[in-house]
């Protein structure tokens, strides 16, 4: 289970569960990731619809890391994730949120 009070999104990746999160550590892979641009931009892109299955797939894999997974992006592109393509940009945008937000303010 999932505590969105400590920034953890909940997925099913080949109909196992796992939490993923974005520690201070995922955060600073997932920006070396990016090569270019910020984290800053990667949020705009989410909120203005711009993402691309890149980012999705970058974020996905900085969460599950950040939540103990030890797999790479190479991994996740052979498994299947919960609810799909679709679910999969939801909790990428999830756990941006909830990396920079607490639950129930605003």
């Amino acid at each position: 289970m999932a505590n969105p009070w400590t920034g953890e999104v909940a997925l099913t990746l080949d109909g196992v569960p796992h939490v993923a999160k974005l520690t201070l550590g995922a955060l600073a892979e997932l920006e070396a990731g990016l090569g270019t641009g910020t984290l800053v931009e990667l949020v705009e892109r989410f909120e203005s619809g711009r993402f691309s299955t890149r980012d999705v797939l970058m974020l996905i894999v900085a969460g599950l890391r950040g939540g103990g997974w030890k797999g790479t992006a190479a991994d996740l592109m052979s498994v299947e994730i919960g609810g799909g393509p679709v679910e999969a940009a939801r909790l990428a945008g999830e756990l941006l949120a909830r990396a920079f937000t607490v639950p129930g303010a605003g």
